[in-house]
């Protein structure tokens, strides 16, 4: 007995076989596109992250105190090394600084302010401004510094580390 090419039981062979042989390439999810696309984001979003919170270049002293958590976006009072004053990103005239910042902040303004300061700074400017915000009729005056700064000496003083 001869098999032709046009048997039942062979075509059907041949149709279940390709069958299965789709079914298997549409059941799996090919998931390089996904992490390809999901890496590049997270390399965007972790270099423009930083750049995002302050726009004026600062290099902040380093001090033990712990992060603030700020629950909206406050008004920061920036002063710069040469002495140059910014009110978020706007550059501001120390003499224009307290009506610029109460125009800023409006009436009724209780949030506390930020002031960065460059560690290179001079006190003097810092002072100048911190007692310009507190005559200006802003109560809640905050110093931002990076974490992670020398210890204060609380643990040399009694012979510890």
């Amino acid at each position: 007995m001869a098999l032709s090419t046009h048997d039942a039981f062979s075509a059907g062979r041949r149709r279940g076989r390709a069958r299965r042989g789709r079914r298997a390439a549409l059941s799996e999810i090919n998931v390089t596109p996904l992490v390809d696309v999901m890496l590049v984001l997270l390399i965007i979003f972790m270099i423009s992250a930083p750049l995002l919170t302050a726009a004026v270049p600062l290099e902040l002293p380093k001090t033990e105190a712990s992060a603030v958590q700020a629950q909206e976006k406050p008004i920061t009072v920036s002063v710069r090394a040469d002495g140059r004053v910014y009110i978020d990103e706007d550059e501001t005239p120390f003499a224009t600084l307290a009506p610029a910042l109460r125009q800023k902040a409006g009436e009724g303004y209780t949030k506390p302010i930020y002031v960065r300061a460059d560690g290179r700074a001079s006190y003097a400017t810092v002072a100048q401004v911190m007692a310009s915000l507190s005559t200006s009729g802003f109560s809640s005056i905050d110093l931002i510094t990076d974490t992670g700064g020398p210890s204060s000496g609380a643990r040399g003083a009694h012979g510890g580390n």
